[in-house]
């Protein structure tokens, strides 16, 4: 039987939404791994309890603030017992309009997440490809997850999930890591 990851996603403009299916359709195409999405704005997050393997997607507004949708339901976080949960983030940003906030909620989500005794998975490289200046979530040239932009490179976002979706099945086991 398959594994099944819950998807959880803040979607404001829809981009985060979409972002979500992709992953989805990226997963699920391995055949390893199904994905049951869940909009924040309208699931009870006690819910991300139910899975072994969460990803959690949320977008970063003006400067560093959250997505309104988790930020409604971040004290809910505070109730939930994620230990030992694997734990997947992608974020949106906008890299030229906020070139100093790149991404940042993906760091808030993922500190609140490991309080709750969550263990972080799905790094990924800062390439070439990204042009900001400065994010929270990077630490030592790593994303703390997946950062995307669909304002201005939407044309990248589905070779930068694809190569996420491996990093994260390998983090999980469900893959053997391929030599590069």
């Amino acid at each position: 039987m398959a594994t099944t990851f819950g998807l959880f996603y803040g979607s404001t403009e829809g981009a985060t939404a979409v972002a979500a299916d992709v992953i989805k359709e990226e997963i699920e195409a391995t055949g390893l791994a199904t994905v049951d999405l869940h909009d924040v704005a309208y699931t009870d997050l006690k819910v991300m309890e139910s899975y072994d393997v969460l990803i959690l997607g949320i977008s970063t507004w003006d400067i560093g603030q959250m997505q309104a949708d988790w930020a409604y339901k971040f004290a809910q976080l505070d109730k939930l017992d994620l230990n030992g949960k694997l734990v997947a983030i992608y974020g949106l940003g906008d890299q030229y309009a906020y070139a100093d906030s790149f991404v940042d909620a993906i760091k808030t989500l993922s500190e609140k997440v490991m309080q709750q005794g969550a263990i972080p998975i799905g790094f990924s490289m800062v390439d070439d490809s990204y042009e900001f200046t400065y994010s929270e979530a990077v630490y030592k040239d790593v994303f703390i997850g997946l950062a995307l932009d669909a304002e201005n490179q939407d044309n990248l976002t589905r070779k930068r999930v694809r190569a996420w979706v491996q990093t994260v099945l390998e983090d999980v086991g469900l893959l053997v890591p391929q030599p590069a």
